[in-house]
């Protein structure tokens, strides 16, 4: 159990591993408007930057669970470093399936709804960890304009144009599941370019260091392409967005 290696080395000095940057998680923490105590389970939590200031800024309790021992490490380390290790703790496990003891008042999968099956999976998963009357996150990309082929959608890592939703449209996808949206905050390009452009930076050292590496061929190719990949296509018509949703 555990994430597959090439994330690791693109990721492994980001603290927040989605499009998103420290102001905007700040934007979202205060927009919920939840009560000190609140407590929280975050699916996929990556390296904990999300759970740990919001435990060091609102007063939250937590659990979150990533299936990265790296990330996991990263993110109890973070705890400590912001003075939250007694409010927070780090499982590492995987979050598909993964159900809270006790019901939480905010349950989250910010940009991992794989581990559901999808938008509606993830909501249901969700569902099943939140006290009534408590909040979901839900982070999931959308188009930001109708892609014009299907080579474009694949450029923007997606299998095809199926695969995400206009804005509207996916707004309407969480009333169709029996949720009203709260509140959102999305990314924007400039918060993309701080999550694409740093993993390249990050992909040189690595290839510096480890040139013998049996990954070092698939990082290189890798590296190449992925600047004008991501300028030409991806940057221009993804968005992302973490959305906060209320069971009617």
């Amino acid at each position: 159990m555990e994430l597959p290696r090439i994330f690791t080395i693109r990721e492994r000095n980001h603290r927040i591993h989605n499009p998103f940057t420290p102001e905007k998680f700040a934007t979202l923490g205060a927009a919920l408007r939840l009560p000190a105590g609140s407590t929280v389970l975050d699916l996929a939590s990556g390296s904990g930057e999300m759970l740990c200031t919001w435990a060091r800024e609102h007063g939250f309790t937590g659990t979150g669970v990533d299936i990265s021992t790296l990330f996991t490490e990263q993110a109890r380390a973070r705890a400590v470093e912001l003075g939250v290790a007694d409010r927070v703790a780090f499982v590492h496990d995987d979050a598909a399936g993964y159900v809270s003891d006790q019901p939480v008042d905010l349950a989250a999968c910010v940009g991992a709804t794989w581990i559901g099956g999808g938008v509606p999976g993830t909501v249901e998963l969700l569902t099943r960890s939140l006290r009534p009357g408590g909040m979901m996150l839900v982070g999931e990309p959308y188009w930001r304009r109708a892609v014009p082929d299907e080579e474009t959608a694949r450029a923007c890592l997606a299998s095809g144009s199926a695969d995400f939703l206009l804005l509207p449209e996916l707004i309407e996808q969480f009333g169709d599941l029996g949720c009203d949206v709260v509140e959102m905050v999305l990314a924007d390009q400039d918060s993309w370019d701080r999550y694409q452009a740093a993993q390249w930076l990050t992909m040189r050292r690595w290839l510096d260091a480890n040139p013998d590496d049996e990954m070092a061929g698939e990082i290189r190719i890798e590296l190449t392409v992925e600047p004008a990949r991501y300028a030409r296509y991806q940057r221009e018509y993804l968005g992302w967005g973490v959305f906060a949703l209320m069971r009617r």
